[in-house]
C-alpha cells in the first residue's frame, strides 16, 4: 500500500476545537462497519449512502462493496484539504475510474464515510 506518508495522516481534533468533547451519533442505521488503518471504528451509514452518495455520485452504487475496504485498507490516504476532521482514502484501480476516493469525517463518535466518488485524478500527495 505505498503513497501513504506520516505527513498523509489524519489530524483529528475535537469538534470546534473544544478537547475532549465529540459529537455521539445515535440510531442511525448502518449498512456496515469497519476500522481505519489507525485502529478507529469507521460506519457507512444508510441515510448516508442513499440521500448524499448514491444521488450526486450514482456511477458508485455499484462499488458499495468496495467503500469499507478503502478504508481499512487504502492505496493512499490524505487530510481532506477543505474539512479538518475529514480524511480522504483512496483505492487504485477500483469502480469506474483510476481511483476510488472515500471520505471520512471524524466530527463525530464513530467515524463516518460522508462521501464516497470516482476520479481519474492521482492524489497531490501520491507517489507511486
Amino acid at each position: 500500500m505505498g503513497g501513504r506518508t506520516a505527513q498523509s495522516r489524519v489530524r483529528r481534533t475535537q469538534p470546534s476545537g473544544v478537547p475532549g468533547i465529540l459529537i455521539g451519533v445515535v440510531d442511525d442505521p448502518t449498512i456496515g462497519e469497519t476500522t481505519d488503518p489507525d485502529g478507529v471504528q469507521v460506519v457507512l451509514p444508510i441515510r448516508v449512502w442513499q440521500e448524499k452518495i448514491i444521488e450526486d455520485h450514482p456511477e458508485i452504487q455499484p462499488y458499495l462493496a468496495n467503500l469499507l475496504p478503502t478504508v481499512a485498507k487504502p492505496d493512499h490516504a490524505a487530510p481532506d484539504p477543505s474539512f479538518e476532521n475529514r480524511t480522504r482514502y483512496y483505492a487504485r484501480d477500483v469502480g469506474p475510474s483510476r481511483w476510488l476516493l472515500v471520505v471520512v469525517s471524524y466530527e463525530q463518535m464513530p467515524a463516518r464515510i460522508v462521501s464516497a466518488f470516482a476520479t481519474r485524478k492521482d492524489p497531490k500527495s501520491w507517489s507511486a
